[in-house]
């Protein structure tokens, strides 16, 4: 154990630091194929994937769902007198954790940090504390924090949205909570900012003026990013798409709506997307997809990194395990030009029943080793060039003569129309090839 964890006491007394000991290691508690160190192209693994640990999952999380009561029994509340001092010792914890586990950066909302107050002034004075305590500690472990965020849907008053709450005090409450969560990010060198519009939507149409609320939403967003420009913040600002759940329409619906609501409201310098697996599946997409429609739009800038259960209808927030789905991530983030601001936050839990404190160190290094084994996929991919090079292909027509002519805006209908008719019966039959890529897909995913 290190030194600076305050109050000196250790809550994961078993573990110790996890190594990479590679793939024919049995031992759960070791990297199987993340070694941080290891040049995957131009970079280190780690500097690749930057990982981030989610504070609401992993230490606020008890294992309550809508069926019973929790089942995770956290050593860090027992024994404290006040919920500040709960804080505290939850935030030791929390960066033991992380130390040992070896990511770098880790990501909160403001009441996963410091409880509420009884009063604005109160709350943030609790955050304001627990900030400095997170300061020193970022500093002595060398962890950084990705991204901060305010938790605007837990308490009552969110019931009907925060930036979009049909009373106007409660848009007021919720702005004074983002200032105190924009503070706290710059305070604690944050390099980014997200929002997840948790309630920002709509249960009834019979009661909502839709166009109101969104015009609402797009001038909250302005106003927080104008206040945390003034205040030096350099980042950037995440929207992180979510379909329903808990609202039945939430404005944030997919990738696409989010690009379509910036871009309209004159956002899109400042704010990108941060991609949620779960999300995606909730939308009726998949993950690549959601990643793939960002890069398109040149607003691709996070992930939070999990899965859901196909067969569940909600955000179970598993962590993720397929090296397929995230071969096909990696593909795409690398096309993008890789993280700059963001990373893979791994915003899962561990199940209901997983409660043994080993749990959430095997939980994280599987979800660690599966995205370092879809970056080498990914990396294989790029380097051998076959798959590059069909779609390079396919698209060729459009590389030179009528075809370069139409991408640049220098043919009329009248013109493209009668290419088409002169061309007439001599296109449109080029196979796609999809089967060939997916077994060469499977090729790379073994190593063949």
């Amino acid at each position: 154990m290190a030194d600076f964890y305050v109050g000196n006491k250790e809550y994961f007394p078993k573990i110790g630091k996890i190594p990479y000991e590679g793939p024919e290691s049995d031992n759960p508690l070791a990297f199987k194929f993340y070694d941080p160190e290891k040049k995957v192209g131009k970079k280190k693994m780690k500097d690749h994937l930057r990982f981030a640990v989610a504070y609401w999952h992993s230490f606020c999380a008890d294992g309550t769902d809508p069926f019973g009561s929790a089942t995770h029994q956290h050593p860090w509340i027992a024994g404290a007198k006040s919920p500040l001092e709960a804080a505290e010792h939850k935030m030791d914890a929390a960066f033991e954790f992380i130390s040992k586990l070896g990511a770098e950066f880790y990501c909160f909302h403001d009441r996963d940090m410091a409880p509420e107050g009884a009063s604005p002034a109160e709350s943030e004075k609790n955050l304001v504390t627990l900030v400095g305590r997170a300061k020193k500690l970022q500093k002595a472990a060398g962890v950084k924090l990705l991204w901060g965020t305010a938790n605007l849907f837990t308490h009552p008053r969110f019931m009907n949205g925060a930036a979009t709450n049909p009373e106007f005090g409660v848009v007021a409450l919720a702005a004074a909570q983002v200032k105190a969560a924009i503070d706290a990010t710059i305070e604690l060198g944050g390099q980014g900012y997200t929002f997840w519009g948790g309630r920002e939507g709509y249960m009834s149409l019979l009661n909502t003026d839709l166009k109101r609320e969104k015009e609402h939403l797009a001038r909250f967003l302005s106003l927080a990013r104008d206040y945390a420009r003034k205040q030096g913040f350099k980042g950037v600002f995440y929207i992180e798409p979510k379909p329903m759940e808990p609202t039945k329409h939430q404005y944030d619906y997919d990738t696409e709506t989010v690009i379509g609501f910036l871009k309209t409201n004159g956002l899109d310098k400042d704010f990108r997307l941060n991609i949620e697996a779960n999300h995606a599946e909730l939308a009726g997409h998949d993950f690549v997809h959601e990643l793939e429609t960002a890069a398109a739009a040149g607003l691709f800038g996070s992930v939070d990194a999990n899965r859901g259960e196909p067969r569940n209808g909600w955000d179970t927030d598993q962590f993720p395990s397929s090296y397929y789905e995230t071969a096909q991530a990696m593909y795409t983030i690398l096309n993008a030009g890789g993280f700059t601001t963001g990373g893979l936050n791994f915003d899962a839990k561990i199940r209901r029943n997983s409660v043994d404190p080993q749990d959430l160190f095997i939980a994280h290094i599987g979800g660690m080793d599966a995205f370092a084994v879809g970056l080498e996929i990914a990396q294989r991919i790029i380097n051998d060039g076959r798959i590059p090079g069909f779609v390079k292909k396919r698209y060729s027509s459009f590389g030179s003569g009528d075809g370069a002519k139409f991408e640049k805006g220098e043919l009329s209908l009248e013109e493209l129309a009668a290419i088409g008719q002169s061309g007439y019966g001599k296109y449109g039959l080029t196979s796609g090839r999809q089967e060939y890529l997916e077994n060469l897909f499977n090729q790379y995913l073994l190593g063949l």
